[in-house]
């Protein structure tokens, strides 16, 4: 983990970063949001130093760490826009529709069913993304390529849910811009706008092949135990 005193510099040299790769894209710089990831981060470093440097939109991968930091967070700064990155079980679905502002990883019919049920429910609607499993690795999850369009329309149509656009987390070992190309081509089949793809290792490319939303941690919060989605 970076010294919290590190984290500010951190965090604008990748605002930096994104700016200037969304210039040489050709793309407007507010196209580019980013998500700070702060899995095992300590909340009084998300607070003293990335939200008073005003960073507002935030990831996490679990709903349990969520919990735990985010309630009184979003109390204190009600503009505050979090992000579920991480796989979501059916059982904590209540209890993410009730914190997160966004769902990143929907990827299977039967969480279609529960989100859609609890959004009757609660009223609430997180803005929803499908996850895309591009590398079609058995250990990940995520919607095969072949099955996206498919399970889109399962959401939409059954399900009635609104599907704001796809994500994906390349494989490792392979070079990430054909995923991020087959995402995107995916989306533009689908009419879908946001593009959750790029991390701390590879978003500047990401950007270049349309990324509205990157997740990046480790360049800003430093290097952490667990891995996966930043």
């Amino acid at each position: 983990m970076s010294k919290p005193e590190s984290v500010t510099s951190a965090l604008r040299v990748v605002l930096s970063e994104i700016a200037s790769a969304a210039r040489a894209a050709g793309r407007d710089e507010a196209a580019v949001k980013l998500v700070a990831v702060t899995k095992t981060v300590p909340q009084d470093v998300i607070i003293e130093q990335a939200i008073e440097l005003g960073q507002r939109r935030f990831g996490e991968n679990r709903v349990q760490e969520a919990k735990s930091k985010y309630p009184a967070l979003k109390a204190r700064y009600p503009d505050l826009e979090l992000h579920l990155i991480g796989p979501l079980q059916s059982n904590k679905v209540r209890d993410a529709v009730e914190l997160f502002d966004v769902i990143e990883s929907l990827d299977r019919p039967k969480l279609a069913a529960a989100l859609a049920a609890e959004f009757k429910r609660s009223g609430k609607r997180p803005r929803l993304l499908v996850q895309v499993n591009t590398g079609e690795e058995p250990q990940k999850a995520g919607v095969l390529p072949a099955e996206t369009d498919t399970f889109v329309a399962t959401c939409r149509d059954e399900h009635g849910l609104v599907i704001d656009g796809l994500m994906c987390i390349p494989p490792v070992d392979e070079e990430p811009s054909l995923h991020f190309a087959l995402l995107a081509k995916l989306a533009a089949r689908l009419g879908l706008k946001e593009l959750s793809m790029g991390m701390s290792g590879d978003f500047k490319k990401a950007i270049a092949f349309g990324a509205t939303y990157i997740r990046v941690g480790t360049a800003i919060f430093g290097a952490r135990d667990v891995g996966a989605s930043d």
